[in-house]
This record gives structure tokens, C-alpha cells and sequence, in this order.
């Protein structure tokens, strides 16, 4: 299955019903940091964008403006989201 919820900070597989019906109402975000209109995201995507093996690729960092404009990376945990954001403000030159 490539459909995803959270339960808490917890990814779970779901089915397609299952994963619409959470999908239309969740709060999907893991931090968003902004700064002299640079702005970091991570979100929970609720898809797996994994392409081969390895494990589910279900989170997405991106900066949006300055220097590492449309920079993005992706992981599989929540612990693991907040440390990609804090990587990316880095990065960014921007408080988390």
C-alpha cells in the first residue's frame, strides 16, 4: 500500500477510503520556519514517494526562495522530519 495517516506523530498504512477520509481533514504539518522571505516546510505527504527499495518516503522538507530555492529532501519517520527541518533552516540561513 502507498497510503499513509498519522496516528499522533506514528505513520500508518491505510487503505484508499480510509486514507481520503483522514486526508481531507489532517493537520499535515511538521514545522514551517519563515525569514527575510525565505520560508521552510516539512509536511507529513500521506504518499509513499519511494522509487525501489528502501523504506517509505512519506515526509518532504523544501525551502521556497533565496539561495537553495526548491531544495528538497524526504524521509520516512516524524524524528526524522524534524531534523531535516532544522537541517534545511540551516541551510537556509533561517531560524527553525
Amino acid at each position: 500500500m502507498d497510503h499513509w495517516i498519522l496516528e499522533g506523530k506514528v505513520p500508518k498504512q491505510a487503505d484508499l477510503m480510509t486514507w481520503a477520509t483522514w486526508f481531507e481533514k489532517a493537520h499535515r504539518h511538521v514545522a514551517q520556519s519563515e525569514q527575510n522571505g525565505v520560508k521552510v516546510s516539512t509536511v507529513f505527504l500521506g504518499l509513499d514517494h519511494q522509487w525501489g527499495d528502501g523504506p517509505p518516503l512519506i515526509f518532504e522538507t523544501m525551502i521556497f526562495g533565496g539561495e537553495h530555492d526548491e531544495w528538497q529532501e524526504r524521509c520516512s519517520t516524524w524524528d526524522e522530519a524534524e531534523a531535516m527541518h532544522k537541517k534545511a533552516c540551516a541551510l537556509a540561513g533561517i531560524a527553525p
